[in-house]
């Protein structure tokens, strides 16, 4: 070339440097851009069964802590806004207590009309009877005079009429009596409905509810307004894919340990099968997870007042397999 010196040549000596230079580049490259092998521990412990289980044929599954009456999702039986909001997530209720109110002021306007209405309809009757016993007395007076020319035959029937009509009208007052009493009714057991009630004694789980709120009958597609159940003591629902669901020991205790936490086990106390085995939900947003197997569904009753579960929490378990003619 003609900018290097007569004694250099560029395919000889300086393209040789070129590529050199060029492979310790990528060598540099390559090697930084290798991944970390370096071994660790792992940030969730691992689950893994201990005890006498440890050495038996098991059956292992994953679950979510429920309450033992299960997650119950409350709505409303009427429309309006809320007025009165009376518990808060971890309250304990008795069956029966009130948990909220939503806006009841038409519903008791409609029974002060009702009970306008009543008023008037036991007037009406008061009115009726009355014109009732008087044309009675006249009819019956006509009645009594034996001499045909004191009262004429057209006297007799205009007070026949009256007494007709006296009736009638007695009876119309009554009908409305009742009606306004059923109107009343009705307004009293929608007021009643207003207050949401707990359905059974528990736990406060959830409330997706304010004060001041507007509430439908139709929910909405979104959360339930309150969510409840019996957490004392807690259950837990076990999975079982379908292939393993034959070798499971139904009745036996099953080995319970929080998601993370191999160590921390617990003993539950078998509670029963569920009779439907449904499509398996999925616990670990993996890629590889399967979405078409279906499992059985086994409940298992936690240790009392242990602090490490919660409701929707995630678990692992060990259950022991059934004994077999070859195993034995």
């Amino acid at each position: 070339m003609a900018l290097l010196p007569k004694n250099i040549s560029f395919s000889r000596q300086v393209l040789p440097v070129i590529a050199l230079l060029g492979l310790v580049f990528a060598v540099f490259f390559i090697w930084n851009g290798l991944p970390d092998r370096e071994l660790s521990e792992p940030d969730q412990e691992p689950p893994r069964a201990t005890g006498e289980l440890a050495y038996e044929n098991r059956v292992a599954g994953a679950g979510v802590v429920e309450p033992s009456s299960e997650v119950i999702q409350l709505g409303t039986a009427l429309s309006g806004l809320v007025t009165d909001l009376r518990v808060q997530p971890g309250d304990f209720v008795e069956k029966g207590e009130p948990l909220f109110t939503v806006d009841t002021r038409a519903i008791r306007s409609q029974l002060a009309q009702a009970n306008s209405a009543i008023g008037e309809a036991r007037a009406a009757i008061a009115e009726a009877q009355a014109a009732q016993s008087t044309a009675s007395r006249q009819l019956a007076l006509y009645r009594n005079v034996d001499d045909p020319a004191a009262v004429s035959r057209a006297e007799v029937i205009r007070a026949e009429g009256d007494v007709s009509a006296a009736n009638g009208r007695l009876q119309l007052a009554r009908a409305r009596l009742q009606a306004a009493q059923a109107t009343a009714q009705t307004a009293r057991t929608e007021i009643g409905r207003a207050t949401v009630r707990a359905p059974i004694a528990g736990q406060i789980l959830a409330v997706n509810i304010r004060p001041g709120e507007f509430l439908s009958t139709m929910g909405g597609g979104g959360a339930p307004f309150i969510e409840m159940g019996e957490t004392r003591p807690l259950h837990v629902r076990i999975d079982i894919d379908e292939e393993q669901a034959s070798r499971v020991d139904l009745g036996a205790s099953a080995i319970i340990s929080p998601r993370g936490a191999a160590n921390s086990q617990v003993k539950a106390s078998f509670i029963r099968a569920e009779p439907l085995v449904v499509p398996k939900r999925s616990l670990t947003n993996s890629a590889s997870e399967r979405v078409d197997v279906r499992v059985l569904q086994v409940i298992y009753q936690l240790p009392e007042g242990d602090s490490r579960f919660r409701v929707g929490q995630q678990v692992d378990a060990f259950i022991p397999a059934a004994k077999t003619a070859d195993s034995e």
